[in-house]
């Protein structure tokens, strides 16, 4: 027999709770073969089997926490798993038909008529009335002309049946040629024009969104979600919070991401986006403003020594920081291919608890969802997490080398810090964001490319 105990997951990780079992009693296992699911308040994680053999007795069912180094199942080994063989002898053999497998049933799917967009129907336009022009004064010699045959001979005269056709038709009529008296327009001009023109297609209708199957209905909460709620109220209520915003000019690095996107896919074998250029500004900021790259321990204030920077990534099982270590100290190929390696493996539930500790100031990019900024929440024991909203184009006021100003198309965001107010003033934070917006206006990192 052996034992499955839960091992250390990390450091400072003392605890797990049994989330799903991938095996039952009396199922056969083999070595390093996934047994049971265990999330723990760093990581969602699979334990493998240290044995090949058969699941004898599981000792903590699911839902259940224990500490690092319970017994979690019991495995017989492949050889005790199987009884002993007896020879007795071999009854008769009796031809037994063979069991025919049933067909599996053919299920439908149900067929989901597409949305049919409804298209407005404009109210008609009131037509206004045809103004009789004034009569002059009477001539004896000469009668005056009707005045519907001088309406009629007008080309700017459109009865108001011509107009309710045209309007019903979609035509307009100054791109009709009228060929009737005096080139006024008639209704077979209108439907002429209306069938050789072509049909303008409605405008598509952007669909609901789907409705969510969690609708109407209750879960429990999962243990990373339980996490984070207690680390986030014991934040709140631990600590004063406060956001500074600043607004950014980001055009530069706009441009230089087009220049060099082709090679630095082709060389790194990663898009190159904003986020990798967010985070080194930040992490060099930080260099130079230590307070924002601190923790508060009792009545002292700790300045790390090194630039730790988790990045918020979003997970089907709730939202996860791993860490990039040093990150001051890379270029932004390195930045970029760690950002991408490390999310990957957070989404795929791969990382290790302890690439999901040790950082010292935390990265969000809210702008990945279209938020223009937010007011991002600071995890302690850190003291500052900086949001980025989305990159978007829109006309500002520019100050050329001269001082003179202009309106020009530019690409701007918005960077939310959001700190610990018992030890980091309101000033300590614009004095770092704007060394970080300088820099990045500024957007001279060719030589910081690695590529």
């Amino acid at each position: 027999m052996s034992e499955v105990v839960l091992p250390a997951l990390g450091e400072s990780v003392t605890e797990g709770t049994i989330t799903r079992w991938l095996k039952k009693v009396g199922d056969t296992v083999a070595v390093d073969e996934p047994l049971v699911e265990v999330s723990t308040d760093k990581v969602d994680t699979e334990i493998p089997s240290p044995v090949a053999g058969v699941v004898q007795q599981i000792m903590v069912q699911e839902d259940e926490t224990v500490a690092v180094g319970a017994v979690l199942a019991i495995i017989a080994d492949g050889a005790a798993a199987a009884p002993a063989a007896v020879e007795t002898p071999a009854p008769a053999a009796v031809e037994t038909p063979a069991p025919v497998a049933a067909p599996a049933p053919i299920v439908e799917a149900p067929v989901i008529p597409a949305p049919v967009a409804a298209i407005p129907v404009d109210a008609v336009a009131p037509v206004a009335a045809p103004v009789t022009p004034a009569m002059p004064a009477p001539v004896p010699a000469v009668a005056p002309a009707p005045v519907a045959a001088e309406s009629e001979s007008d080309p700017n005269y459109i009865t108001p049946i011509v107009r309710k056709l045209a309007h019903d038709m979609g035509v307009n009529l100054a791109s009709v040629r009228g060929t009737g008296v005096g080139g006024r327009i008639r209704k077979e001009d209108v439907m002429a024009f209306g069938s050789s023109a072509p049909v303008a297609s409605p405008p598509t209708a952007t669909p609901a969104p789907s409705v969510s199957p969690l609708r109407g209905t209750t879960e429990p909460m999962s243990r990373l979600r339980k996490v984070l709620a207690e680390r986030a109220v014991a934040s709140m209520n631990s600590s004063a919070q406060l956001t500074t915003v600043v607004e950014v000019d980001v055009t530069k690095i706009a441009n230089l991401r087009k220049s060099v996107q082709a090679n630095f896919v082709a060389k790194t074998g990663v898009k190159l986006n904003f986020m990798p250029f967010f985070v080194l500004a930040a992490a060099e900021g930080l260099q130079a403003h230590p307070k924002i790259n601190s923790s508060v321990d009792g009545e002292n204030i700790v300045y790390h020594g090194t630039e730790n920077v988790s990045f918020a990534v979003d997970t089907e099982r709730g939202l996860l920081t791993p860490v990039i270590r040093n990150a001051a100290s890379l270029n932004i190929a390195q930045t970029a291919q760690q950002i991408a390696e490390l999310a990957d493996r957070t989404r795929n539930n791969k990382l290790t608890p302890d690439e999901l500790s040790g950082g010292t100031f935390t990265f969000t990019n809210t702008g990945s969802r279209g938020a223009l900024f937010d007011t991002p929440v600071v995890f302690l024991p850190q003291s500052a997490i900086l949001g980025t909203g989305i990159v978007t184009k829109r006309p500002v006021v520019v100050t050329d080398a001269e001082g003179n100003e202009s309106i020009a198309i530019r690409s701007m965001v918005y960077l939310a810090l959001s700190y610990d107010h018992r030890h980091i003033d309101g000033a300590d934070a614009s004095r770092y964001l704007t060394d970080v917006k300088a820099r990045l206006e500024a957007g001279a990192f060719e030589a910081n490319l690695g590529i």
